[in-house]
């Protein structure tokens, strides 16, 4: 009987979703027998359908019985259905001024996140999304750590948006994120904060034979559907383990969606040992469809640049720090402490309402990384840093930590106030990936190096440069800092002591 009653819901909410959407479901239902269907959206009547097209009479007791006995829990299953999709905010934004209109690459690629939230709502119950009717999944987790557990696949391949800076990846993704509904099992977060998640987790499950399916187990508890923002692989300890944690993830169900500026063949080119990391690309390209955004355009070049805080040239030292003192009105900047992951901590020579002040030596020459600059921002929503250098290949370790420090910025909807010895573009200007330094001279990348010492060819670098410059430039726009202002408005609780941040 509750199979019975499970069909009937299946059904009724596939109807309620074809009629929101404006279509006719009948003539496909048509074709199979003693389906239920809605007979007019007032009465919520049942009836069933017979290949005669014999609409009006019932051809089971059960029919009856079902409409009363479960007719209130179907409507309340009704209510939940979701609606729209990704596409239809989609032109909502358009409409309303928000996007812009007759971009072919973005519609693409959110007809392609349409289809994926389709197929989704279809099979809501075999991916087991909801997460109230899966929490008999939490109570056998124990158990199923003893006892081996055949592979529960999706049957929804997940989706891998790659393409260059600034064409909207991120903006797409989280458009279909923010439609999927609320009591599905879900999370959005950027690969970095992701990827320090499950190191510290395995901390954590030191001692077990496998610890990364322990790990993939309580991510899948917690999310089916997980979003990941630019994936980019740099560290040889992520590559190593990243083909087990996702095959361990998607052997549990998990539907990735992921947004990065590499195909999935570029991923940690020219990485140490990626002959080990290659099976993790065919694990990738078997459960994720792989979407190009072939867009010129990048959308963060398109506001009014260069009204924010980026300063050029050593002598604004003395501007910066006037600037600072403004954003943090009458209180004295101290030196804090802010903690990070595994009992880490990283020091602030001078805070104060919200506002970081450091040199760029001691904040991306020494060695710290994603962790702390994470940690940072859930402290601090401004940061001032005096001294950003042209990089090149005598200070690359630090252009890496630069990169993945706006990276967290941006990710944080973080301000920033800087000094720099140049313009973002011309900050990179000595970065090129091995195509472009062979472009730019028929001779080898090494006789080039040769000719200019300071040129620093990195695929991984090179590629990440463009993202660095068009996001800076983002967050020296006036609409980033309007929007800024508005997020701020109201105090922030921080994380650390619980005091009250406010914004200047």
């Amino acid at each position: 009987m509750r199979a019975a009653v499970a069909r009937s819901l299946r059904q009724l909410r596939r109807l309620a979703r074809h009629h929101a959407e404006g279509r006719a479901p009948i003539n496909r239902l048509t074709r199979q027998q003693n389906v239920l269907i809605l007979r007019g959206s007032a009465s919520r009547s049942l009836c069933t359908v017979r290949h005669d097209d014999e609409h009006g009479r019932f051809v089971s007791p059960a029919v009856e019985s079902l409409r009363n006995m479960f007719s209130t829990a179907a409507a309340d299953s009704i209510k939940d259905v979701p609606r729209g999709g990704p596409m239809v905010e989609y032109e909502k934004r358009i409409a309303s001024g928000d996007l812009v209109d007759g971009d072919s690459f973005q519609v693409d690629t959110i007809q392609q996140l349409q289809r994926l939230y389709e197929d989704l709502v279809e099979n809501e119950e075999a991916c087991q999304l909801d997460r109230y009717q899966s929490s008999e999944k939490s109570g056998r987790w124990l158990w199923s750590r003893l006892i081996a557990q055949p592979s529960t696949q999706s049957p929804v391949k997940g989706l891998y948006l790659y393409g260059g800076v600034g064409t909207g990846k991120t903006m797409l993704m989280d458009l279909f994120y923010e439609q999927l509904p609320a009591n599905w099992r879900k999370k959005r977060i950027h690969f970095h904060d992701f990827m320090l998640n499950v190191h510290s987790r395995l901390q954590m499950h030191k001692g077990v034979s496998d610890p990364l399916d322990m790990v993939a187990a309580e991510i899948s508890d917690e999310a089916i559907i997980l979003c990941l923002d630019e994936f980019m692989v740099t560290d040889v300890a992520d590559a190593m383990i990243l083909n087990r944690l996702f095959r361990h993830l998607f052997s549990k169900g998990v539907v990735l969606v992921s947004t990065s500026n590499r195909a999935p063949d570029q991923l940690y080119e020219g990485g140490l040992q990626r002959n080990l990391f290659l099976p993790f690309i065919d694990t990738l390209k078997e459960r994720c469809i792989s979407h190009p955004i072939g867009s010129a355009v990048d959308y963060r070049q398109l506001g009014s640049a260069g009204e924010g805080f980026y300063f050029i040239g050593s002598e604004c030292s003395t501007v910066l720090k006037q600037k600072f003192q403004s954003l943090i009105g009458d209180e004295e900047p101290t030196p804090q402490t802010v903690e990070v992951v595994m009992g880490r901590h990283l020091e602030v020579p001078l805070g104060a309402n919200g506002c970081a002040y450091f040199q760029f030596e001691d904040l991306c020459d020494r060695p710290i990384g994603a962790a702390d600059y994470f940690g940072l921002f859930k402290k601090f929503h401004t940061l001032a840093v005096e001294g950003v250098p042209k990089f090149g290949y005598h200070n690359r370790t630090a252009a890496y930590r630069f990169v993945t420090l706006v990276d967290v910025m941006y990710e944080n909807k973080g301000r920033l106030l800087c000094t720099a010895e140049a313009e973002p573009i011309e900050l990179f200007e000595n970065v090129v990936t091995v195509a472009e330094a062979q472009k730019s001279s028929p001779r080898s990348s090494r006789s080039q190096k040769s000719d200019d010492p300071d040129l620093c060819v990195d695929n991984e670098l090179g590629f990440a440069k463009d993202r660095t410059i068009s996001r800076l430039t983002e967050l020296n726009s006036r609409e980033y800092l309007e929007d800024f202002e508005a997020k701020w408005q109201h105090p922030l609780h921080a994380v650390d002591n619980g005091g009250d941040v406010v914004l200047a």
